[in-house]
């Protein structure tokens, strides 16, 4: 049986759809602004291994993924296919970016389904960590982005 946790942001980024089209299509831009993380590995253009640790509950736990990016659309939307390689889970996620008068609506969302017994038992600690992660997420690259795109003289 699978279970389901999904998650959702959206921030405005005061730039165009092209300049946060340039940082995102990068994905070793946002890899390491994951919350968790701790290192990445770019297998091809469109497939990455990320493995991220965290204490849960007072165990420290590493947890492996493939990243496989399923859809490059530039400049709006890029979408991604998650696959856990030490836990039993797969995922899905996309980021989209949708330009209104010189600014840039960005909205990440992510998507993961665990699976087999540990699935019970991981499914409301993702429920409960997911849209943490998402926000945390969507807010770092926009700051990035703005970062880039207007730095401070």
């Amino acid at each position: 049986m699978k279970r389901m946790a999904i998650a959702s942001h959206s921030v405005i980024i005061p730039t165009s759809v092209e300049n946060v089209w340039e940082y995102v299509s990068q994905i070793e831009n946002w890899a390491v602004m994951v919350p968790a993380y701790k290192e990445h590995e770019q297998i091809d253009e469109q497939k990455s291994v990320w493995i991220f640790e965290g204490n849960i509950k007072g165990f420290k736990k590493a947890v492996k993924m493939e990243l496989n990016v399923t859809e490059f659309q530039e400049p709006s939307m890029i979408r991604f296919e998650l696959k856990g390689l030490t836990d039993n889970f797969t995922g899905s996620g996309k980021f989209t970016a949708e330009e209104t008068a010189g600014q840039t609506m960005m909205t990440g969302t992510i998507e993961v389904n665990a699976g087999g017994l540990t699935g019970a038992v991981l499914t409301p600690v993702i429920k409960m960590v997911l849209p943490k992660v998402t926000t945390r997420l969507t807010e770092k690259i926009a700051r990035q982005v703005k970062r880039e795109k207007f730095p401070v003289l």
